[in-house]
């Protein structure tokens, strides 16, 4: 068995589907249901004895002391996080509690594990870290993309939260010998991402005939990354990353904002055509930039490329069109989101 958190998330969720999907390994699976859990996005599962689910906070840790001591997991994979920038500008108290001292707890709890686990099970354990680009701050427009030894800059709440969970992540193993492997991944995209993100946002506020809202110029650039390419991913690094590692994730696909929501505009035209034959790109507007907007991000995934031999599946033009017409197929997924009806929480 492992240990996911955060696995009624976006990718998290994405994760426990991928996995369950490939492997007869049982997957205890860990989320507080916040705004963005959603059990919706795991309905797919119901009845599935290799899926147990638990409704629970990362930062309580006699939760954690108790699942750890009666399910034994081989591994725990940490996605479990507080991840809109926007919110963290406007409350960032949120993101220190969940991801600052939210993942301490469970390391905390995982070491205490981890002691008392008999010899190879104790050499086999790993504790997977899912974190971010945004911890290294912002690239000129000529920059090399972001190396795995590049220096931590972050601008906002969010990416700031984030990196100090990465240090403590790191001074884990480096002091306690937690057998840690940490990946930071860029801009994920694709099934059952809660719509306050760029790509889910524009598409239902272009089937709902609203505006397209684009931050500042929209020249802002993104390195955009399929999520089944990053669950496929993260299979490889669980399976063969060195233990203390960190590992970059990239989907070799740098965009700009703008180029976005224009792409997408053209897969919806092309799928479900306005009723008046115009071009929902005549949607967009530019709205005021946000507040310490970093300019650009992008991902150098050479290393992982070397250690495990993955690389994405998907580029951009196929990831996207895949996307848009997943959010096409599941109008229901989407309804539930849009009214509130998801948070009415119910065991699988």
């Amino acid at each position: 068995m492992i240990l996911v958190t955060g696995g009624a998330g976006f990718i998290g969720a994405n994760f426990v589907l991928d996995w369950l999907s490939q492997s007869d390994e049982s997957v205890l699976n860990l989320d507080k249901l916040t705004y963005a859990g959603n059990l919706g996005n795991l309905a797919a599962l119901r009845g599935r004895p290799e899926h147990l689910f638990v409704r629970g906070d990362i930062g309580d840790r006699a939760l954690l002391a108790g699942l750890l001591r009666s399910h034994r997991p081989r591994a725990i994979v940490h996605f479990a996080a507080e991840s809109h920038v926007d919110r963290s500008i406007d409350g960032p108290e949120d993101f220190i509690r969940t991801n600052v001292l939210g993942t301490f707890q469970l390391l905390e709890a995982a070491r205490a594990y981890h002691a008392q686990l008999p010899g190879e099970k104790r050499d086999a354990f790993r504790f997977l870290h899912i974190s971010t680009d945004e911890v290294y701050g912002s690239l000129e427009d000529d920059s090399p993309p972001f190396r795995e030894t590049d220096r931590y800059a972050p601008n906002s709440p969010y990416s700031a939260s984030k990196a100090a969970s990465d240090h403590l992540v790191r001074a884990y193993h480096a002091t306690y010998g937690l057998p840690v492997l940490t990946i930071n991944c860029s801009n994920n995209y694709g099934p059952f991402q809660f719509p306050e993100k760029l790509i889910p946002l524009c598409i239902e506020r272009a089937l709902a005939h609203q505006p397209l809202p684009v931050y500042g110029d929209g020249r802002q650039v993104r390195d955009w990354l399929y999520v089944k390419d990053h669950c496929a991913a993260l299979r490889q690094v669980l399976a063969a990353g060195k233990v203390g590692e960190v590992y970059n994730i990239g989907g070799n696909s740098e965009r700009t904002n703008i180029d976005v929501v224009q792409a997408l505009c053209g897969i919806l035209d092309a799928l479900h055509p306005r009723a008046d034959g115009k071009s929902y790109d005549t949607q967009i507007r530019f709205v005021a930039d946000r507040p310490g907007h970093d300019r650009r991000y992008a991902i150098d995934a050479g290393k992982l490329a070397c250690a495990t031999g993955w690389q994405p599946a998907e580029n951009f033009d196929t990831g996207l069109r895949k996307t848009v017409q997943w959010y096409l197929d599941n109008s229901a997924w989407v309804g539930s989101v849009a009214d509130g009806s998801y948070r009415q929480w119910r065991q699988l």
